[in-house]
């Protein structure tokens, strides 16, 4: 890989991703391509800490693997794979959690928030050890490939500042064996809400179809739910206190055409919902069609997607085991 910085970003194949998933992550990662060295990652393994269908999770990981090529990313200049098939990531994620106090994934805000959601629930039958450590999972993620940055959003943090506290710890006691990693921050982060409650980020789990527009919904059904967001009684184009539901399709206007909230505001001074709601769903319309286009080219050629991913996994293996050889030499792992 050329002299860059380098740069880890995952998604778990979860299910059908929001355009706020693409807006907020997928459209930046391509945007760093020409600067970074860049791996990423279809975190196959962290969607299991939920029961999975098996045969829905192989649909959604090779739906994922598509869009982020439908998305832009160069999966000649790039590495791009799935988890599960680089070993090595289990392999260093039960060192790393060897390494892990039980205090630290305690902590995580993210176990607390799951085992409570799950509670009562079929899912909570399975509230697994695995949900516990994944910290650690994640962490080797990570420092498998001496990773420089990681974008995070807010939810990631906690994880970040782990992998971090497990890199020095583990250096100090071992001698200099992980980078350690920064949080990169995009200089233009799009948090998009739901469309339904501005106050909420846009999920796929809501129980509202409205809430939210699925980077896969049939461009008529995206344009209808951008015409059926809440906005608030006034008639103003214009960020402020009660105008969250305008703001959150300025927020999608803006990372959509690029333009600022200023420009926005001007460009409809004097113009009322209708003709901001028509002009905002009409470019979501502009911005799905080529990524559904090019992914639906990508699902009728499964034997490249497959190729891709095997490509993917024999790189992120020699980079994973340069690392993974290191660590098992220090901790005293024959070779």
């Amino acid at each position: 890989m050329e002299n860059k910085k380098t740069i880890l970003s995952a998604i778990q194949p979860s299910g059908a991703l929001t355009i706020g998933n693409y807006l907020g992550a997928l459209k930046n990662w391509a945007a760093l391509q020409d600067e970074y060295n860049c791996c990423f990652c279809v975190a196959d393994m962290h969607a299991i800490t939920v029961r999975q269908v098996p045969a829905e999770l192989r649909k959604n990981s090779l739906d994922l693997l598509a869009l982020f090529i439908a998305a832009g990313i160069d999966v000649e200049k790039h590495i791009l794979f799935i988890q599960s098939q680089v070993p090595q990531h289990a392999q260093l994620s039960w060192v790393l959690t060897c390494n892990t106090y039980m205090g630290e994934l305690s902590r995580m805000t993210q176990f607390k928030d799951k085992s409570q959601r799950y509670s009562g629930s079929v899912a909570g039958e399975n509230i697994n050890a695995g949900l516990f450590t994944y910290p650690s999972l994640m962490a080797a993620d990570i420092l498998l490939y001496q990773a420089d940055l990681v974008p995070v959003g807010a939810d990631q943090k906690q994880h970040l500042e782990l992998a971090r506290d497990l890199a020095v710890r583990f250096n100090n006691a071992y001698s200099e064996t992980f980078k350690v990693p920064e949080p990169y921050i995009a200089k233009v982060a799009a948090r998009i809400m739901s469309l339904q409650d501005p106050f909420s980020k846009m999920s796929k789990s809501d129980d509202n179809a409205n809430s939210y527009i699925l980077l896969l919904d049939p461009i008529d059904t995206a344009v209808k739910k951008v015409k059926r967001a809440v906005t608030d009684s006034g008639a103003e184009v214009k960020r402020g206190e009660g105008k969250e539901g305008v703001e959150n399709l300025m927020n999608i206007y803006s990372a959509v055409t690029g333009k600022n909230m200023e420009e926005i505001e001007l460009e409809f001074e004097g113009k009322g919902y209708g003709d901001f709601k028509g002009t905002v769903a009409e470019s979501v319309a502009d911005c799905l069609r080529p990524i559904q286009e090019k992914y639906n080219d990508l699902m009728k050629n499964k034997d490249y997607l497959q190729e891709v991913y095997t490509a993917g996994a024999q790189k992120a293996q020699g980079l994973a085991n340069k690392t993974l050889r290191k660590v098992y030499k220090k901790v005293g792992f024959l070779q």
